[in-house]
């Protein structure tokens, strides 16, 4: 059966993390995408890991991998009339366009959602921004970190002492690309349905407030967000973390605590602490937390985390519990690889390569990794004569006069 986007085709005009990885998310369902890339430079994410000293003679460029896995390479002057003519006539054989250029760079290279939809009035034509299409900063440049900071997530992770916290990985790039995938996914829907075209936008700051949407939610309703708090503090002990004896974590999560506090006092060997009246209830417990955390911190630290586990397992109380990974654990956590999401690739190049596989399971249509990230320009010849039309004569002279 094919994959759920195959027959879709995506042109691709976006750099660094945002955009690529949006596009990227719709390749691994099946989508054909076509990356358009600077004639000279391309992306600059292909030399981001050289610029910083990362020697990648034996291994692929992760960042640039794993932000445009199964996707074509074509490389254009698109300051060249000819280069422009090149994307009016691969968008009008497509669906999807996606940019995530700073606003009004677009329009003045003539890309722009007026401009391509005379060429395909169904054009889904989707933008990556950093703070949404209108307002006083519509037009300001973004990055990541940008969007942690203004998103307020920065504020809500750590203790409330602490300094404003950044957070590894491109999460706000991360979370923008997955909601503007969704916001193609439901305009391709609506297209199917009723026949149109349109353009989608999915920003930094409105998927990062997305992201902490319980917690906007109560800022709205309750005028309060749900602030950051002291782990040594914490209301209930039992939605806590845990430092056990070989300096590995354990994460508990018991919303309904006194269901679980006496099974849980006598798992960790404590059980006179449940008939504590410090301890006689949630309100209690709340009202004591750090004298409640501290006994609790001392029994976790007497074990490591394998006997914790095993004795939380095997202990009356069904508690609600689980392992604090760090992201290099992932890989050899049982239930990643269970699931496969991480999954075996044979790069041609680097061959045995460990990649991200697909977060989520279609029993009938799952997405697949199937193509490393493309070579700079390896496609720009296949797309013109195979899906363009353009004879050998006409890529010869292209090249040339360095349009191609």
């Amino acid at each position: 059966m094919s994959l759920p986007l195959a027959g879709i085709r995506v042109v691709d005009w976006t750099i660094w993390q945002q955009g690529p990885v949006c596009s990227a998310i719709l390749a691994d369902l099946g989508a054909e995408v076509i990356k358009i890339e600077e004639r000279v430079g391309g992306d600059p994410g292909r030399g981001i890991l050289s610029m910083a000293g990362v020697n990648l003679t034996d291994r692929p460029n992760f960042y640039f991998e794993a932000n445009n896995r199964n996707k074509k390479s074509i490389t254009l002057d698109l300051k060249q009339p000819d280069a422009k003519e090149v994307v009016y006539k691969l968008v009008a054989k497509s669906d999807v366009f996606v940019q995530n250029y700073r606003m009004g760079v677009p329009k003045r290279l003539g890309l722009d959602y007026a401009t391509l939809k005379q060429h395909n009035e169904k054009l889904i034509y989707a933008s990556a921004t950093g703070y949404g299409p209108e307002g006083p900063d519509a037009g300001e440049p973004s990055f990541d970190q940008l969007g942690l900071a203004r998103s307020g997530i920065m504020l809500a992770v750590g203790e409330p002492d602490m300094d404003p916290l950044a957070i590894a990985g491109g999460i706000a790039d991360q979370m923008g690309a997955i909601m503007l995938s969704h916001g193609i996914l439901a305009a391709l829907i609506a297209r199917d349905k009723h026949g149109v075209g349109q353009e989608v936008e999915g920003s930094h700051l409105g998927s990062m407030m997305m992201l902490q949407g319980l917690s906007v939610s109560s800022a709205l309703m309750m005028g309060v967000p749900m602030n950051r708090g002291f782990r040594k503090a914490a209301g209930n002990p039992l939605w806590n973390h845990y430092r056990c004896g070989d300096g590995k974590w354990i994460m508990l999560g018991m919303l309904q605590p006194d269901r679980y506090w006496a099974d849980f006092c006598a798992a960790l060997g404590r059980a006179e602490m449940a008939s504590d009246e410090r301890f006689a209830d949630l309100r209690s417990r709340a009202k004591n937390a750090a004298a409640a955390i501290e006994w609790i911190d001392e029994a976790f630290a007497s074990k490591p985390r394998d006997a914790w586990m095993k004795i939380l397992k095997e202990s009356p109380g069904d508690f609600i519990y689980t392992i604090v990974n760090s992201v290099a654990d992932l890989p050899e956590d049982p239930q990643v690889k269970a699931n496969d999401y991480i999954v075996d690739f044979d790069h041609p190049q680097f061959g045995a390569t460990r990649v991200l596989g697909m977060p989520y399971r279609l029993s009938e249509t799952p997405g697949t990794v199937r193509e490393p990230a493309p070579e700079f320009g390896q496609h720009t010849e296949e797309v013109l004569v195979d899906l363009l039309g353009y004879d050998w004569d006409q890529v010869t002279d292209l090249r040339k006069r360095e349009v191609i």
